[in-house]
């Protein structure tokens, strides 16, 4: 190892850590806009994060940066592929190679345009009136589109931005694996949509104080492991969860005093992603090794805090007593069975993020096959709510009565967020897979569930996911894990062991 080379990559760290602080100071704009900011603070927002974005990537893309990856990749520091000071030149050069490509004035048009784009979907989202954000959005995507020519792609566009959200992965190949899913998920859904028992989910739907359910939902976040000295919750349109850096992870939801699972497995999601964010390594902050793989890998953190834990029997026997303490008035009469029935209620609904965990997929699967079909120039934009409608109805079997319980009712395209979607469904298929590990390893984790203890399945998830950073791309992450490649059939299992008994199927 040269001394010469040691230099060049501590001071390749060094510059990649400023341009990480750039990215920083952009996330707590993005924090501040979706949570406090006041809406006719978007114009400057805009142009605070079109100019952070600018010297960020201006930063980044440097002739002094490229030749700092050239040299370090010529020595013996690269040698063993896995390790860290590997990885994280790796995934710099995979990420520079793509950003030296787009121009400085397109990353800022994009920044700006998501600013504003974002606002509009909010007031469109009230208004319930797409007309007034269809052009917003079709100028995202026609952005969206530059920004795909310019970086590239070997079959299709849309593989391009796919590209930002799950490393490697292709249309070609999700349109394959969701064939699969739907194969098998669909006669599933017929099973229990036919099963003569049925939930009452009217427990759900009765007055739940706001305050309380933020006070329960908070503790529930805590309980499985959320660090509140590194961390907060607030309100927001849209959930989401953002890191402005270590230390500082950031989760949001929204709150319906007339339903209570919407608040509540909101919460448990976003920290299922905020427990990721702050299980990554603290020394390698702002490089690849103490970044998330992938959205997919991320989701399937969301989704298993959410769903196979947060909805688990056993992770209400040791929460329901506290939750009819919060919420006598609602909950007294109410057995646990009953209640676990309603929360795991699975039926046709309209919104994606109320969905339960069978239907779930059919969201996402609507979705992916929209925006594939935008960027592959067999659909334009004032035709989405139209084609929305017809596939909700072939899905479904029913029409949204309205564009903000359609078409409107995700973020994700106003924000240029293209490609995204798919991560969700990926995401359910790797939380079945890995849990089924972890409970293979671990032993019986329901009964440490049932007394309030998570922190057994966290630990495993920090050891075998969390600390790797991006040592890994997400389908060898599976492997190293897991022993075996992606497979629907973890989730299908999952599924049917869960719903046969629930519905007597």
């Amino acid at each position: 190892m040269s001394e010469k080379a040691q230099k060049a990559l501590n001071e390749l760290t060094d510059q990649i850590k400023q341009v990480s602080t750039l990215y920083s100071c952009m996330s707590l704009l993005g924090w501040d806009e979706r949570t406090y900011m006041p809406r006719k603070g978007a114009p400057n927002r805009a142009e605070q994060q079109s100019m952070l974005a600018g010297m960020a990537h201006e930063k980044f893309t440097s002739k002094e940066i490229g030749d700092l990856i050239s040299e370090v990749e010529a020595s013996d520091l690269v040698k063993d592929p896995l390790s860290a000071d590997a990885v994280n030149v790796r995934e710099i050069r995979r990420v520079y190679d793509k950003q030296v490509k787009k121009p400085k004035s397109l990353v800022e048009e994009i920044s700006k345009t998501t600013t504003l784009s974002e606002q509009a979907w909010v007031e469109a989202r009230k208004k319930s009136d797409f007309p007034g954000f269809s052009p917003w959005l079709a100028k995202m995507i026609d952005l969206k589109n530059e920004e795909a020519e310019s970086v590239g792609y070997e079959k299709e566009p849309y593989d391009a931005l796919l590209d930002d959200y799950e490393p490697g992965e292709t249309a070609e190949n999700i349109t394959k694996v969701f064939a699969d899913l739907r194969g098998d998920l669909v006669p599933l859904v017929e099973a229990v949509a036919n099963a003569p028992k049925k939930p009452d989910v009217s427990i759900l739907e009765r007055e739940y104080d706001v305050d309380r359910q933020a006070i329960l939902g908070k503790a529930a976040s805590a309980a499985i492991g959320f660090d509140y000295d590194s961390g907060r919750l607030d309100i927001t349109t849209h959930p989401f969860c953002t890191t402005i850096g270590s230390g500082d992870v950031r989760i949001t939801t929204r709150y319906n005093r007339d339903h209570f699972a919407q608040a509540f497995f909101g919460i448990m999601h976003e920290t299922g992603h905020g427990l990721y964010e702050q299980g990554l390594d603290p020394q390698y902050s702002g490089l690849p090794m103490g970044d998330s793989i992938s959205l997919g890998i991320h989701e399937s953190q969301s989704r298993m805090w959410e769903n196979i834990v947060g909805r688990s029997k056993p992770f209400w026997k040791y929460f329901f007593p506290r939750a009819r303490q919060v919420f006598w008035e609602a909950l007294s009469d109410v057995k646990l069975d009953d209640f676990y029935f309603a929360i795991n209620d699975v039926r046709p609904s309209l919104i994606r993020v109320e969905a339960d965990e069978a239907t779930y997929n059919l969201h996402i699967l609507l979705r992916f096959e929209i925006e594939h079909a935008i960027f592959n120039k067999e659909l334009k934009t004032d035709d989405i709510p139209g084609i929305w409608n017809e596939k909700f109805q072939k899905y479904f079997g029913i029409t949204p009565p309205n564009d903000a319980q359609g078409c409107l009712q995700d973020v994700h395209w106003g924000a240029g967020l293209i490609g995204y979607f798919p991560t969700y469904t990926l995401g359910n298929l790797y939380s079945a897979q890995f849990y089924a590990k972890a409970e293979e390893e671990l032993g019986n984790l329901d009964e440490e569930f049932s007394r309030g203890h998570f922190d057994s399945l966290l630990g495993w998830l920090r050891d075998k996911i969390h600390k790797h950073g991006q040592r890994y791309r997400a389908e060898d992450l599976v492997k190293q894990v897991t022993g075996k490649p992606l497979s629907h059939e973890y989730l299908l299992k999952y599924l049917k062991d869960k719903y046969a008994p629930i519905y007597g199927i």
